[in-house]
């Protein structure tokens, strides 16, 4: 999503490491009305020596009227309610709403329509709180309409704790390029920290998303350039659509890393990728340079860069980094609150399963575009030259969304 960079020449160490700091009422959209499926209600029932013209006797039932109509018109019933409103849900023809609507026994007839849960997180952690808004002050809530079901995100990293409890068994399928015979479990912290900032039930961005260890790090959280590339590898050839991976991960420049990550986004795969923690140029470091990826770099709490987190014009936007809370590998409850770009990136990973939610068939340009299009700007302080003033925001994926993405 950057800018251009300029070409640098590789130095010779090629040992990666996870980027932890260290020191109004819308209209109502007629794409979600459900196709000949309706809503009637009823008229009111009289006693008997009262009836007025359209009025059924206080004998008749909602089922049997409802029943009655339905036949008369060619539907079929769905629902029939009694309380709360006095009429039914059926199906019907679309060419018989005129004279359904126009029948003496019918008040009024409404299309169904498809509705959408809006879950609120009370007292999130407040990484989770500022991005569901535009400004400050917090606001001790986390309003989401999509939460990441049916989205893949592949963690690559250190791996994950599986068992732990904020994942509720959506740890799938992985890869280890670690060769130490412990799998893709986690015997650092840091992926499982980031899985559950991307995912988890109390601390993720995107609570129902399917996460997938890509374990490329070893217990010391160090790794080779080759076992990343071998992960990123296996993440294109093996992904389930759609598809979201992070990178909480960088060190020298590498042609052919960022090679590999160019092409796994080609394939389909939206990419967040941490900007790193060296208070420098985020263009001297890779995968961070990527131009399709997502680069994140790291604000606070009180909306400034985060001292340790690069900038320029590399980044494409900043997420929460400083003072995370989240998962941790101890035990099945652990929890560890630390500092980085590696806690910046995972939010924007998770807000792309929550766009991918909403739009499953957007393209990793497409949610890069509206990620960055739609992050709240000018709030920050400090951002560094050259780097983007935006701020990830996820209030624009709508309750009920369009065909296309915003």
């Amino acid at each position: 999503m950057s800018g251009p960079q300029p070409a640098l020449a590789r130095p010779p160490a090629d040992i990666y490491l996870p980027l932890i700091d260290v020191t109004a009422n819308a209209e109502p959209d007629p794409a979600e009305i459900v196709p000949n499926q309706y809503i009637v209600t009823l008229q009111e029932v009289t006693t008997a020596g009262s009836a007025q013209a359209g009025s059924a006797p206080a004998a008749t039932s909602v089922a049997e009227e409802a029943n009655a109509i339905a036949a008369q018109f060619g539907g079929q019933v769905l629902l029939v309610y009694q309380t709360a409103l006095r009429g039914f849900a059926a199906t019907f023809p679309a060419e018989t709403i005129p004279a359904l609507e126009a029948h003496p026994r019918v008040a009024a007839v409404e299309p169904d329509r498809v509705a959408h849960i809006q879950t609120t997180q009370p007292n999130p952690t407040w990484g989770l709180d500022r991005i569901d808004q535009r400004l400050l002050p917090l606001d001790q809530s986390y309003t989401y309409n999509f939460d990441g079901t049916g989205v893949h995100v592949y963690v690559i990293d250190t791996g994950i704790r599986a068992s732990h409890n904020e994942f509720s068994r959506r740890v799938g399928d992985g890869f280890s390029a670690v060769f130490d015979g412990r799998g893709t479990e986690d015997c650092n912290g840091h992926g499982t920290h980031v899985a559950g900032t991307v995912g988890g039930t109390i601390y993720g961005v995107a609570k129902g998303v399917t996460l997938h260890p890509v374990r490329v790090l070893n217990c010391q959280g160090s790794g080779f350039t080759s076992s990343i590339i071998a992960g990123i590898d296996w993440v294109t050839a093996n992904h389930s659509s759609p598809a979201v991976a992070n990178m909480s991960l960088g060190g020298f420049p590498s042609n052919a890393l960022d090679t590999a990550v160019r092409n796994s986004i080609a394939a389909g795969v939206t990419y967040a990728i941490a900007a790193g923690n060296s208070s420098r140029n985020a263009c001297y470091t890779s995968p961070a340079r990527v131009t399709q990826a997502l680069t994140v770099g790291a604000s606070t709490i009180g909306d400034a860069r985060a001292s340790f987190s690069n900038f320029s014009y590399c980044l494409d936007l900043f997420a929460p980094g400083q003072d995370i809370t989240s998962a941790w590998l101890d035990d099945d409850d652990a929890t560890n609150t630390i500092s980085g770009t590696s806690m910046a990136s995972p939010h924007v990973a998770g807000a792309a399963a929550l766009l991918l939610d909403a739009y499953p068939t957007a393209t990793p340009a497409q949610v890069a575009s509206a990620l960055v299009t739609y992050a709240t700007v000018g709030q920050l302080s400090a951002v560094g030259f050259l780097s983007p003033n935006r701020l990830l925001n996820t209030s624009f994926i709508p309750a009920s969304p369009t065909t296309a993405v915003p």
